[in-house]
C-alpha cells in the first residue's frame, strides 16, 4: 500500500483512534471500582466530620476501608423522607448520597423540567443522637454540597462542606476553613419560615460576654460574596424540604407544674367540693 495515499492516513488514523478508544475505555472501566470507593468513602467521612467524630484530616488518614468500618459501627439508622415529614424507605448501609445523586434530588425539589420525580431525601441518624441531612446547590464556579448535624433540639451539632470548582483562597474556603465550618455549630435554623438560614456580611452580633448568639445567621467569606450566596440558597432550598421531617422529629418539652401550683389546684378543688356539698 502506497504510505503516502490519502487511504493509508485515513486508515493509519482510524486505527489508531479505534485501539486508544479502547485502551482509554478498559482503563476506565479497571478504575470505575477504585473511584466508586473513593467517593462513597470521602462522601461518609464527610458526614462523620460534621457529626462530630473526627475532623476530615482524621479520615482521610485511615483509608477507605476504615472509614466504611466506622460509618458501618456509628450509624444507627438512614432512610429517606419526602417534604411532608413521611418516611419513603430505607436506605442500605452501602448507599450513600454523592453529590451526582444529591444533584437529582435537588432538581426534584425545585421541580420544573429537569425533576425526575418525588423529592426522596435522606437522613442519616447516628448512635450518638445526631441526624445529618445533605445540602446542595451551585455555587460561583460549580456545584456546592455539604452535610449538617442537628442535634434533638435541631440546634447544629456540626457541618461540613465541599466545593467543585470554587476560587482558591475565597470561595474555596466552605471546604478549607475550619473556622468557617465552626460557625454553624450551636445555631438553629428557623425551620418552617421562607429564610430558614441566612449567610451574611457581618453574620450576628456576639453578646460581648458570652461570644456567641444562637440564632440562624453566621458571618459570610469576605471576598466571597457568590459562593457564600450559593451556599446560603442550598441550604434554604435543602433544609426548606427538610422543615417538616426536623420539625415532627423534635421531642416535644412537657412544662412541669410548680408544686406549689399543685397545690392551691388541689386546695382549690377541695373548696369547690365542700361548698357543693
Amino acid at each position: 500500500m502506497n504510505t503516502n495515499s490519502n487511504i493509508y492516513t485515513v486508515i493509519y488514523t482510524t486505527v489508531i483512534v479505534v485501539i486508544v478508544a479502547a485502551v482509554l475505555a478498559f482503563v476506565s472501566q479497571s478504575l470505575k471500582g477504585n473511584q466508586q470507593a473513593n467517593e462513597k468513602a470521602d462522601t461518609i467521612s464527610q458526614m462523620l466530620t460534621a457529626a462530630q467524630f473526627g475532623t476530615k484530616a482524621d479520615f482521610q488518614k485511615m483509608g477507605n476501608k476504615a472509614v466504611l468500618a466506622r460509618y458501618a459501627e456509628e450509624i444507627a439508622e438512614a432512610f429517606t423522607v419526602s417534604p411532608d415529614g413521611s418516611r419513603t424507605g430505607d436506605i442500605a448501609l452501602d448507599e450513600v448520597f454523592s453529590p451526582s445523586l444529591l444533584k437529582r434530588q435537588n432538581y426534584n425539589i425545585k421541580g420544573g423540567q429537569n425533576a425526575t420525580g418525588a423529592p426522596e431525601l435522606p437522613v442519616f441518624i447516628f448512635k450518638n443522637g445526631k441526624k445529618v441531612v445533605p445540602v446542595y446547590g451551585a455555587g460561583l464556579w460549580g456545584p456546592v454540597w455539604g452535610y449538617i448535624a442537628f442535634n434533638e433540639d435541631n440546634s447544629i451539632a456540626g457541618a461540613y462542606f465541599d466545593h467543585e470548582s470554587e476560587t482558591a483562597g475565597l470561595g474555596a474556603k466552605i471546604k478549607d476553613d475550619p473556622a468557617f465550618q465552626a460557625e454553624f455549630i450551636g445555631e438553629k435554623p428557623s425551620l418552617g419560615e421562607s429564610k430558614v438560614f441566612e449567610i451574611v456580611k457581618g453574620g450576628s452580633p456576639k453578646d460581648s460576654e458570652s461570644k456567641e448568639v444562637i440564632d440562624n445567621k453566621i458571618d459570610a467569606i469576605t471576598g466571597a460574596t457568590m459562593t457564600s450566596k450559593g451556599l446560603e440558597a442550598a441550604i434554604n432550598t435543602w433544609l426548606g424540604a427538610y422543615s417538616a421531617y426536623l420539625l415532627s422529629a423534635t421531642p416535644k418539652v412537657e412544662e412541669e407544674v410548680p408544686a406549689e401550683v399543685n397545690e392551691e389546684a388541689v386546695e382549690g378543688e377541695e373548696t369547690t367540693k365542700t361548698v357543693e356539698e
